[in-house]
């Protein structure tokens, strides 16, 4: 028998990312046919305890404090980032430098000059890149992408999306990295980036956006006193996509009793599609040729073996659940090693904080701004 060969990852950060990407990568092999078996070789942190105990939970061969010796590591093939937004740009260079494929979780920086610089890095080594946009691989979604792809729904004219969460309703809630906008990134950036890949997948390059973002709870509490807080709780604005449709996206981290949902819903020539993440292995479809009798939306499963993902998971019936996103995943990136595509790839992730700029510095202005506005500047700053 000839043994199946490894596809050797070290992943940076221990906390629900790193936790959550370990999972995929020990259950892909489980679910699927792979070209090579995905081992966690190393886990890095900084808290030598908490690292330790993670990598012993998540079944990682070994542990370090210190991420720059994972990625120098001859046995790492794939560096995997897990950490807050602020250090993923600096990370992923330091991989690209080393010859390393990257993964990196979302968004791909707190700037758009940031995930320039990790674009840039992974380009100019040739090596493989991925960001984590975990939610384009529910099976529900990526149908949403096919069915508006095959034209199902026509010409799309309207794109909106919702993401309200309560995580920072409490205001003894304490001051963390989540809070400052230099480490954790705007809310915009942290739950606004997956809507925002939504939409780019879904309909196209957005234009120009108008956007406003208010901080309610401005203070948190710390073991030094009370720190300003550095980032929006909440954000909405309004889209224009170069193809002529509109959209509006909101984004809000103190609605309460909103755990973690989120709806996307896209109005077309000929349909609407409406995908709601308590929902998630469901899809509403309303045809405009349907019967007149027929009037409403029907309700799709999104389980038949014909649907994305599905192959990958339990039988017809019995749905899937967040964790699932990662085995997918796991699954995508290993079979396309070493020659075929990575997607979502950090060109990508450079799109969305494009967006995210925009927005934020629309919100900041009180006016329209348009994506060139971004990207522009920036390559105007580089030599």
């Amino acid at each position: 028998m000839t043994a199946t060969p490894e596809l050797r990852i070290g992943i940076v950060g221990y906390g629900t990312m790193g936790r959550a990407h370990s999972y995929g990568y020990r259950v892909a092999p489980n679910v699927a046919p792979l070209p090579m078996r995905p081992i966690v070789k190393l886990l890095s942190g900084r808290d030598e305890a908490a690292v330790a105990a993670a990598a012993a939970s998540y079944g990682a061969e070994a542990w370090t404090t210190n991420w720059r010796d994972l990625v120098e590591r001859d046995d790492i093939d794939v560096v995997d980032i897990c950490t807050p937004p602020g250090t993923h740009a600096e990370i992923a260079e330091a991989a690209a430098g080393a010859g390393k494929a990257v993964l990196s979780e979302k968004p791909l920086g707190t700037s758009y000059a940031q995930a320039h610089a990790a674009w840039a890095a992974v380009s100019g080594a040739g090596v493989r890149n991925a960001i984590g946009f975990n939610y384009r691989r529910l099976p529900a979604v990526a149908l949403m992408r096919r069915m508006i792809a095959d034209g199902v729904v026509g010409d799309v004219r309207l794109w909106r999306g919702t993401w309200l969460s309560d995580e920072f309703t409490d205001p003894a809630t304490p001051f963390d990295w989540r809070f400052d906008r230099a480490m954790g990134g705007t809310t915009i950036a942290d739950l606004g980036s997956h809507m925002i890949d939504m939409a780019l997948w879904m309909v196209g390059p957005v234009a120009e956006v108008s956007a406003q973002s208010e901080t309610f709870i401005r203070a948190r509490p710390s073991p030094t006193g009370d720190r300003r807080v550095t980032i929006d709780d909440a954000s909405s604005a309004l889209l224009r996509f170069e193809g002529g449709a509109r959209g509006t996206i909101e984004m809000a981290r103190l609605a309460v009793r909103r755990p973690c949902d989120f709806t996307i819903e896209v109005n077309g020539a000929k349909g609407t599609l409406v995908f709601d993440y308590p929902r998630l292995n469901e899809l509403l479809y309303g045809d405009a040729g349907d019967d007149p009798g027929l009037y409403g939306m029907r309700r799709i499963r999104a389980e038949h073996p014909g649907h994305p993902y599905a192959e990958l998971g339990w039988p017809i019936g019995q749905g899937i659940g967040y964790g699932e996103t990662f085995v997918n995943q796991a699954v995508d990136l290993v079979r396309a090693w070493p020659s075929g595509a990575w997607t979502p790839s950090f060109a990508d992730g450079l799109a969305v904080q494009a967006v995210c700029d925009a927005m934020e510095l629309s919100a900041a202005q009180r006016r329209w701004v348009g994506i060139p506005e971004i990207t522009e500047t920036v390559s105007r700053r580089r030599p």
